[in-house]
């Protein structure tokens, strides 16, 4: 299977990538090279869109957590949304579903919800 990763500025908020087919060893340095030229071009909060992501091991967690960081690091965030299947059990198992997890409602996604 391949993988894509197309960027979308949402209006007025976050960069978006859309993330399909299968992150993996072979393919994640695409994700983060997508990351990287984001960040360094300013957009410092990213929503990555897992919806039509089928696979992703643990080099694809890896590039979540270290984009998770270089965008803090810039001041901002990333945030995922749209896991399902496969994809949702391996950030449920890992715990990043609720630490990268965006809700378009809170005001900064990059703070707990409140209890």
């Amino acid at each position: 299977m391949t993988f894509t990763v197309t960027h979308a500025r949402l209006d007025g908020g976050p960069a978006r990538l859309r993330l399909v087919g299968e992150l993996d060893l072979g393919t994640a340095p695409e994700l983060t090279a997508a990351i990287d030229r984001l960040v360094a071009e300013g957009h410092h909060e990213v929503l990555l869109d897992l919806t039509d992501l089928t696979f992703c091991d643990s080099t694809g967690i890896a590039a979540f957590v270290r984009g998770d960081n270089l965008a803090a690091a810039a001041g901002g965030w990333l945030r995922i949304t749209g896991a399902a299947g496969r994809v949702a059990r391996v950030l449920r198992m890992t715990g990043l579903d609720d630490v990268l997890r965006y809700e378009a409602d809170r005001a900064d996604p990059a703070t707990p919800a409140a209890s």
